[in-house]
């Protein structure tokens, strides 16, 4: 059953004639009185009374006028939404970041693309560093964002892939004022209560390589607590637990506001490049709309 004809339908509802709804329907009363037999014999009911006139539904259309009516009501909204979707798929863009570039970084990265073009549709996956890499090496996102050690080798995919620098970060100590206050001024020969990462993720690679072997000879590094996400050791930090190395675009606020210290003056920390990767193959105008932002917000973090 196509549309139209229940359409049909119920504008001889609504005028009470085939001569009305023929004109309602933008056709002359003859092609309607043909679309209407068309119909009957399709479904192989007589749906009008033509004994009467002006031409009456008959008792078992009249009785399924409200369900016509919801059906048509149904299958316009389904149009609408197919193209809806149509429009979202081609605009759509699926972005992997790394769980502290989640949260830092990429809600400014996607208030430029409405800004730029509010028809994109942005979704976000947040994951650790390898699987960022699994989900663009898959397809199942278009565009990596990534921390990366400035003298680590690239990936052994490089010839694949397309790479640009968007920004740069600090992975810094941070811990409670009460601990702060402690452990200032006494820095040497003594424990460190510390927030670790597992091995297996970035920055526990980047404590055990960079960070570490970095501290002073005197300080013994006693684990408190452990985990993979920033924001939690970040939490931890603020509450005493110990010192987290995080971000600094993740802990700035905290520090503005006083609610962990930053202890950069004391402990190591390590710089941060931040990128954006993409595969090297032809993409999307949403896609290519993306990596020229970014390109632009490299240029503009290069030159500061």
């Amino acid at each position: 059953m196509r549309l139209e004809w229940l359409e049909d339908i119920l504008a001889i509802e609504s005028t009470g004639s085939f001569s009305g709804a023929a004109e309602q329907r933008h056709l002359t009363q003859s092609a309607f009185s043909r679309r209407i037999q068309q119909i009957e014999q399709h479904i192989g009911v007589t749906l009008f009374d033509r004994s009467q006139k002006p031409v009456q539904l008959r008792a078992i259309t009249l009785a399924q006028s409200g369900q016509i009516e919801l059906i048509c009501s149904q299958m316009r909204q389904l149009v609408v939404d197919l193209r809806r979707g149509d429009r979202i798929a081609g605009n759509k863009i699926v972005i992997a970041s790394q769980h502290s570039l989640t949260t830092s970084l990429m809600p400014s990265i996607v208030h430029g693309m409405q800004h730029k073009d509010g028809g994109v549709h942005v979704r976000l996956r947040s994951a650790n560093l390898d699987e960022c890499f699994g989900l663009l090496l898959s397809r199942q996102a278009d565009v990596a964002i990534v921390y990366h050690l400035e003298d680590a080798p690239d990936a052994p995919t490089e010839d694949f892939l397309e790479t640009i620098e968007i920004g740069r970060d600090c992975l810094i100590p941070v811990c409670s004022a009460d601990l702060a206050l402690r452990f200032i001024g006494s820095v040497a020969d003594r424990e460190l209560p510390l927030i670790e990462y597992p091995q297996d993720v970035f920055f526990g690679g980047v404590m055990a390589t960079r960070i570490t072997p970095a501290l002073a000879s005197g300080i013994i590094p006693v684990a408190r607590a452990e985990t993979a996400l920033t924001l939690a050791a970040l939490e931890m930090a603020a509450s005493g637990v110990g010192v987290a190395w995080v971000p600094a675009s993740v802990a700035r606020r905290h520090v503005e506001c006083g609610w962990i210290v930053d202890l950069s003056a004391h402990l190591p920390s390590c710089d941060l490049l931040v990128q954006a990767v993409r595969l090297g193959s032809k993409h999307s105008p949403a896609v290519s709309a993306l990596w020229t932002l970014l390109h632009a917000r490299g240029d503009q973090n290069s030159g500061e």
